[in-house]
């Protein structure tokens, strides 16, 4: 209307309210605010809170924890650990090994067979010439073995009356006395006597009489040597062999240094078989007054025959032996096992299908006895 004078409503506008700090007249509700409590006038409940207990009042079961005892009240068990041995029980662990360890799957050594001997390139104390070593492998290579043949009616009584006679080598200097029991000499070597032996006529050994294959009998070969002298004192180089050999086989060879034979050294105490080189480890030198034997025995073998080898198909066991002043001192099988390093070459005519011979090697000044009588011997083989 005109002329009339508006006036406000009493009170604030609203949707606001004045500052209570710019407006004097605004008053707060009483009380504080809903959400919020005075410090001072805050009490809480009586007792602990309910999740935990005061300290003061707790007590731990009775008795140790379920997985833990008292170490005091601890109680090992009797006897010593599993696994384990004290010093008073080690005697007993062989018979009584630990559960665990089966040993008996190991496989028993003593079955297995023996390990090679070690083979030597040269002697330790005389050593032939590479040259002699190569004319005489050039020899071998001209003259096979001999087939074994039929003895005659004389060389069948020959050997049976040990009437052996002995060949001569023309390497040999010296002298040789046959003696009053048949099968035995003396032979003297002179200081000039260069390598060489001396062999029976006859074989100890006839493969078309004597073989097991033909007589289903073992049969056994052997003779000795009396040593009487060795050398002078001026210490010169000295040596005596004894051994077997298959014919034909060079004169100024010693046993067991070319195919076919086998033979024990007394200046170095080694053996060889077939052997150019060092021979192998075996028994002492030989010295003055003592008296040597070797000898072979042929056999059918116990075990399951070997097939594929030596006359018929069947190899026949051969075993060497070797004595010393009549007792038996060591020996040796002809089909031993040999180092992959082994030079020694192979044993034909060593297998009892060839016929064998005695054989004496020697070089130097020397003086011995060949014993091939029976009832001379100190050593009398089975």
């Amino acid at each position: 209307m005109a002329g009339e004078q508006y006036a406000p409503p009493s009170g604030p506008p609203p949707r606001r309210r004045q500052d209570h700090s710019s407006d004097s007249k605004f008053a707060h509700p009483s009380g504080p605010p809903p959400s919020r409590r005075h410090q001072e006038t805050f009490t809480p409940p009586s007792g602990p809170p309910p999740s935990r207990p005061h300290q003061e009042t707790f007590a731990p079961p009775p008795g140790p924890p379920p997985s833990r005892h008292h170490q005091e009240t601890f109680a090992p068990p009797p006897g010593p650990p599993p696994k384990h041995t004290t010093s008073s029980f080690s005697s007993t662990t062989s018979q009584n090994p630990p559960p665990n360890n089966d040993w008996t799957i190991i496989p028993d050594t003593a079955l297995l067979p023996p390990p090679p001997t070690l083979h030597h390139i040269t002697s330790p104390t005389a050593n032939a010439s590479e040259t002699e070593a190569d004319r005489a492998h050039d020899w071998c290579q001209k003259h096979p073995l001999f087939i074994p043949r039929n003895l005659s009616h004389t060389a069948r009584n020959a050997r049976r009356q040990s009437n052996y006679l002995l060949e001569r080598a023309r390497e040999f200097t010296g002298h040789i006395y046959p003696l009053s029991k048949p099968g035995t000499y003396k032979v003297k070597a002179t200081e000039r006597c260069a390598d060489c032996c001396l062999t029976t006529a006859l074989p100890l050994y006839a493969a078309v009489e004597d073989s097991p294959l033909e007589t289903e009998v073992p049969r056994t070969v052997y003779f000795e040597v009396v040593v009487e002298r060795l050398g002078n004192r001026h210490g010169e180089e000295v040596g005596i062999a004894v051994g077997f050999v298959a014919a034909p086989y060079p004169t100024w060879r010693l046993p067991g240094w070319e195919r076919g034979s086998l033979g024990v050294h007394g200046d170095d105490g080694r053996r060889y078989v077939n052997d150019t080189y060092g021979g192998k480890d075996f028994t002492g030198a030989f010295r003055e007054g003592e008296t040597v034997g070797i000898g072979m025995r042929m056999e059918i073998p116990s075990e399951p025959p070997i097939y594929g080898e030596g006359s018929d198909g069947l190899r026949l066991k051969v075993e060497v032996f070797f004595t010393r002043n009549g007792k038996r001192e060591g020996g040796w099988d002809v089909h031993e096992e040999k180092d992959r390093y082994d030079k020694s070459g192979r044993v034909e005519g060593l297998e009892g299908m060839h016929d064998l011979y005695a054989c004496v090697g020697m070089f130097g000044g020397s003086e011995f006895r060949i014993v091939l009588n029976p009832a001379e011997w100190k050593y009398h083989p089975a």
